[in-house]
């Protein structure tokens, strides 16, 4: 959620209002912007969706 948040610039409310397979869709999206506006570091950074969760 925060993903998306920092991102866009969307409110709380307006990503939770989201379904999970979307948010999952815009998660994928904005890496794969991030990996077109920065190449050198595609081998280096994770994408969010790579991630393991921490509890």
């Amino acid at each position: 959620m925060a993903f998306i948040s920092y991102y866009f610039h969307w409110g709380s409310s307006d990503v939770m209002g989201l379904d999970h397979v979307t948010r999952r869709k815009w998660c994928g999206e904005i890496s794969r912007i991030n990996e077109s506006l920065n190449p050198s570091k595609k081998n280096k950074e994770k994408s969010i969706l790579d991630m393991k969760p921490t509890r």
